[in-house]
């Protein structure tokens, strides 16, 4: 059995998908990307502001669920373009601090609303 996690401290689902899904100690979250959870607009213009709203959105979610982010196990970054990496990276590094979560990272040709970095994650929760 698993359950639906939903918070209004992150942007709403655009589709017919959850924010994220609890099952037993783990927590699987959809990908977040930069929207202003109340006004539903992107925020930021390049990857880095981007990546910043998004930790916000992960951490609203991840809350949502029971979590925190030392609880993350598994990460996948999506960016439109690998030049971005560096910037992205290093918002992701601050985020996460000492923690290192394992991680992917992959270049996609385009990511929903012009979004230019999404980021899902995967936490266990003991």
């Amino acid at each position: 059995m698993s359950e639906v996690i939903h918070t209004d401290q992150a942007p709403a689902a655009i589709g017919p998908y959850v924010q994220a899904r609890r099952v037993g100690p783990w927590l699987y979250t959809s990908g977040q990307i930069a929207l202003n959870p109340q006004s539903g607009d992107m925020v930021g213009a390049d990857a880095a502001s981007q990546a910043t709203q998004v930790m916000k959105n992960l951490a609203a979610v991840l809350s949502a669920g029971g979590a925190c982010k030392e609880n993350v196990i598994k990460t996948t970054i999506f960016l439109v373009d690998m030049a971005d990496f560096a910037s992205v990276n290093q918002i992701y590094g601050d985020f996460f601090g000492e923690h290192r979560p394992a991680r992917s990272t992959v270049a996609v040709a385009q990511l929903p609303k012009g979004a230019l970095v999404e980021i899902e994650c995967v936490a266990f929760i003991s």
